[in-house]
């Protein structure tokens, strides 16, 4: 694609950046067969190829971002399937990232919606702030029938529709909190390898389990694995709604907390159940590229950072004695996983070797419209490409679904009554621990 940002423009590395993905891309429309909005919706503007015109012309002419474009670029879910389909290599998640910052400071949203963002933004990456809204949630979702439901071919949502989803989406009860930050567990026989697992944000309340079978796992075949202090969310879900300064301020945190734990006790990898963080964690490298204090750190971390089925591929795992049976597993391939990071077989594997009878999903590169807080911000599409995915999950009869992703989890599991469960927990369970749902 041909590129006309003059001298000036190209001195700024974002615009660099832009400037060699743009130049990239040529045009050849493989990315709108993958896209699921435009799957849906069938708007060669709601397609990467469509996107990547407008941001192109946003960025060539430094203008502010107009209510179209704003549009378009917030429909995009950034399940990145276009970066796997792209023959060209061209990396649209750093150019969509970009415009998305550049949309947070630039374009003036509704008052109603720039509220919205910014309590997302504040609510959902603190644990304690999060359990609070998801029990003041239960209080009120008795007035759920109040709010709108979806307008079958609707993608222009209100705050109220916005609301409802938010309320439907909230668990009707919460576990008691699991694992606590600056704990360390120690390898069960002797010590193989020392990990730091990512506690998570959302995660760590809706299913503080998914830890807890991580750490069952590695202490068990000699890992010792810590929880470290200080740690916070990883800011993936504020980058995503372009308030950088946010994400950068945590993911400097963590850089700091993480360097420190790798130097004082020592660190194999830096391990993560959520895979939207683990996409976002291997990416602190480029983020922080142009920070002289941080670049290096950063890029450490991002080294460092494994998403546990990758570590666990390289470990002999060994299966209990009890059989876990012909258990039917449809496999979810999350798209931060699968798109982001590029692990395709290897959960697959994992749970075929420990005794699991594992099915691939039709349409498995199509989004089911969670993608961060994208199934609140844009309920109706996010539903839509929820029951389009539970009714591909349904044609492979299973008796579980397997995620690697809690967004995706609990986007399933809003819409069907097979048991949903994270691909750690049935590792958890082949190899001694309890049946996902006995505890």
């Amino acid at each position: 694609m041909k590129t006309e940002f003059s001298l000036a423009q190209l001195a700024d590395p974002d615009i660099a950046q832009a400037d060699k993905i743009l130049r990239a891309c040529v045009h050849c429309g493989f990315c709108t067969a993958t896209c699921p909005t435009y799957v849906l919706l069938g708007d060669e503007l709601d397609s990467p190829r469509g996107r990547i015109y407008l941001i192109k012309e946003m960025l060539e002419k430094d203008q502010p971002p107009s209510a179209a474009v704003v549009r378009h670029i917030d429909r995009c879910l950034s399940c990145l399937a276009c970066m796997t389909t792209c023959p060209s290599g061209v990396h649209y998640m750093h150019l969509v990232d970009q415009a998305r910052l550049r949309i947070e400071r630039q374009f003036k949203r509704p008052l109603t919606e720039r509220l919205l963002r910014t309590v997302l933004g504040w609510v959902l990456p603190d644990p304690k702030l999060f359990r609070a809204s998801v029990r003041l949630a239960r209080l009120v979702s008795p007035l759920l029938a109040l709010f709108p439901a979806g307008q079958g071919g609707s993608v222009n949502p209100t705050l109220m529709r916005r609301m409802r989803a938010m309320l439907s989406l909230a668990p009707g009860g919460l576990p008691e909190p699991g694992p606590q930050s600056g704990s360390v567990f120690a390898a069960q026989g002797p010590r193989q390898g020392r990990v730091a697992l990512l506690q998570g944000c959302a995660q760590q309340v809706l299913a503080p389990r998914i830890n807890q079978a991580t750490i069952n796992v590695l202490t068990r075949h000699g890992i010792e694995v810590v929880l470290v202090a200080d740690e916070q969310c990883c800011g993936a879900l504020t980058h995503h709604l372009g308030q950088d300064d946010d994400a950068l301020r945590r993911a400097r945190a963590n850089i700091m907390a993480w360097t420190a734990e790798a130097d004082r006790g020592g660190l194999d990898a830096i391990l993560v159940t959520t895979s939207g963080c683990g996409t976002v964690i291997k990416d602190y490298g480029y983020m922080l590229r142009e920070d002289r204090d941080f670049s290096g750190p950063a890029a450490r971390v991002s080294a460092l950072a494994r998403d546990i089925s990758e570590y666990l591929g390289r470990l002999e795992l060994r299966p209990s004695q009890r059989q876990v049976g012909d258990i039917v597993v449809a496999y979810h391939a999350a798209c931060s996983l699968q798109h982001g990071q590029k692990i395709t077989g290897l959960p697959k594997d994992l749970l075929s070797k420990n005794g699991f009878v594992v099915k691939d999903v039709p349409e498995s590169h199509l989004c089911c419209g969670s993608a961060g807080t994208y199934n609140l911000l844009q309920p109706d599409i996010a539903t839509r490409l929820r029951d389009r995915k539970i009714a591909n999950i349904a044609t492979v009869k299973p008796d579980m679904i397997a995620a690697g992703n809690i967004g995706c989890m609990m986007q399933i599991a809003s819409g069907t009554s097979v048991p949903v469960v994270h691909t750690i927990e049935l590792l958890d369970w082949a190899t001694g621990g309890p049946r996902p749902g006995s505890n």
